[in-house]
Order: C-alpha cells, then structure tokens, then sequence
C-alpha cells in the first residue's frame, strides 16, 4: 500500500468534516481554502448551493498579504464584513481539512472580532 500524501490525507479529513457540518440558509458554513501563497474564505448556503459572501488573497484591494498571518486576519475581517452585509451574523466553522492554527486560526479569530458569531 503506498504511503498517502498530505493532501489525501487533509481531503480525508475534509470529507470526515463535511459529513457532520452544513450550511443552512439560517447558519451557513465559513469554509476556508489555504494555499501555500494565499488563502480564501467563502459563506455557503449549502442548501442552496449559493456561496452568499467571499474573500480571498487574491483578490486587488487584499492582494499580496496571504500567505501569513497578517494576510489571513484581512481575509477574515473582509469575508465577515461582507457577510454582515447580506444579513449574516451565525455560521459554522468548516476549516476545510487544516489544523485549527496559524493561518486558519488567525482568519477565524478576525471573523470573530468582526462580528460572525460560531
């Protein structure tokens, strides 16, 4: 049996995660996507199939800064602040496979103080 790589494993995981957590239109899930040089965060309604709010480090007025700490603390603050926009106060946090740490934490703790409520 060959050994798996840590991106099987992580997609392991990730399925292991979505099984227990959905969006709902009422508390949609922050899913989070991290790359070596970005990271992005989405609102889905899963229900629906509607991403309802993104943000990602790609994007021009939040490039640059993603593949650190810094760059995630923007993301989140950025995807909350549009979330709030379109009346989203309560998710679920799906942290997309990653450990809860560095880049991952430091999004969701900013989406906290943003105003997302999970």
């Amino acid at each position: 049996m060959a050994k798996s790589s840590r991106a099987d494993i992580r997609v392991r995981i990730h399925k292991r995660i979505r099984s227990r957590v959905s969006g709902t239109p009422e508390r949609p899930r922050l899913a989070v996507f991290r790359s070596v040089n970005h990271i992005y965060a989405q609102i889905i309604d899963d229900q629906q199939g509607h991403t309802l709010a993104s943000a990602g480090s790609t994007e021009k007025d939040l490039k640059g800064k993603g593949g650190n700490v810094d760059g995630a603390k923007m993301i989140g603050k950025a995807v909350a602040e549009r979330a709030k926009g379109k009346g989203v106060t309560k998710v679920v946090f799906d942290r997309g496979g990653y450990l809860y740490h560095g880049r991952v934490k430091a999004l969701a703790e900013a989406a906290r103080e943003a105003g997302l409520e999970f």
